[in-house]
């Protein structure tokens, strides 16, 4: 397996990245890049020269870039949308692909939800009283619909008119994502870049009056079949997984990683929705010693990140949290005597 760190917008600097070479991490997931990764944004498509850049940034510091984790809201708006740019954008992301292909970057990870990450409250949920994340039902904010102009909880048109998206139901959804596989998935392929699902966090049937489509591992089945191919894939959030109602994670993970899981995103949660919290790796309730036994057992040779981390009281709480992720999930690899691949 390989092991990997995510890291965020702005953070692609050559001291986050020593530090994640000092940690025994060989891979990086870069998330939701902006202007201020790559400048070419504002186009509506990545550049080649600002995806190589980033590539050699990173090969510069001892490590590969595994993958890009969601495009811009801008970039795709009207593809979510169904909107009557959405062709237009459909070419901008396809050349988007083929030069994250040239560039050399075989994952681009994407979620393809109306309301995306949304609800969660901040509190002391971890250890210790550490703070972290959770979905707390009579504690989130209230469901209001999703105004014009905004997807996945960001705005892309600033001047877009009054009003809200209305009710998007799951086969409005699902039609929606056959267009974006049909169109992208030939192209994913003949660039060599495998497009990987992330599923809904929270997994809610519907956020904001919008179906949600992976609120429980089973339709990872319908994703697939759309276009059957190795590039059409899975970015497994297993925390997310693990807060499914009626889900089985260690299942999940037998079933699907042997071939379909891109990357792997490997978090501890307690609870399920709609009453969840993110806490330590150690201390949630999947046992990640077994989750690990399943991924081996099933030949997962692909990248494991931390994903999400509570705050620790320290001068710098990320870097701890990542830190003492990185150091159970390769105590453990040692355990199960898994190799981790440079």
């Amino acid at each position: 397996m390989k092991l990997g760190l995510g890291i965020y917008a702005g953070m692609a600097t050559d001291d986050n990245l020593q530090f994640a070479r000092q940690l025994g991490v060989t891979r990086i997931v870069q998330h939701l890049p902006g202007a201020e990764t790559f400048p070419s944004a504002t186009s509506g498509v990545w550049s080649y020269e600002d995806l190589k850049a980033l590539v050699d940034l990173i090969d510069r510091n001892g490590l590969k870039l595994e993958a890009i984790e969601n495009f811009d809201p801008a970039h795709w708006s009207d593809i979510l949308l169904d909107g009557p740019r959405k062709e237009a954008q459909m070419a901008n992301l396809q050349q988007t692909i083929r030069n994250m292909g040239r560039a050399g970057i075989p994952t681009m990870g994407y979620y393809f939800s109306l309301a995306g990450v949304w609800g969660r409250v901040h509190g002391p949920y971890a250890r210790g009283g550490a703070e972290s994340v959770g979905y707390i039902e009579a504690e989130a904010p209230e469901q209001k619909p999703i105004p014009k102009g905004e997807v996945w909880g960001r705005r892309y048109d600033p001047d877009a008119p009054d009003g809200d998206i209305g009710e998007v139901t799951h086969e409005q959804m699902w039609s929606r994502i056959e267009y974006f596989l049909e169109n992208l998935v030939p192209v994913a392929e003949e660039a060599g870049v495998r497009l990987a699902a992330h599923p809904d966090d929270p997994p809610l049937p519907v956020l904001r009056g919008t179906a949600r489509l992976i609120t429980h591992p089973d339709f990872y089945d319908r994703l697939l079949s759309i276009k059957p191919s190795h590039y059409n894939a899975i970015e497994f959030c297993q925390g997310t997984v693990s807060e499914m109602v009626g889900s089985d994670v260690y299942g999940a993970i037998r079933k699907y990683a042997g071939q379909n899981i891109a990357y792997v995103h490997f978090r501890n949660v307690v609870g399920k929705v709609p009453n969840y919290r993110e806490v330590f790796i150690d201390e949630g309730d999947v046992d990640m010693y077994d989750a690990l036994t399943a991924y081996k057992e099933v030949g997962y040779d692909g990248v494991l990140i931390p994903d999400h981390t509570p705050r620790t009281k320290c001068s710098a709480p990320w870097h701890a949290g990542m830190a003492y992720a990185l150091g159970y999930i390769k105590a453990t690899m040692r355990a199960l005597d898994i190799d981790i691949e440079v």
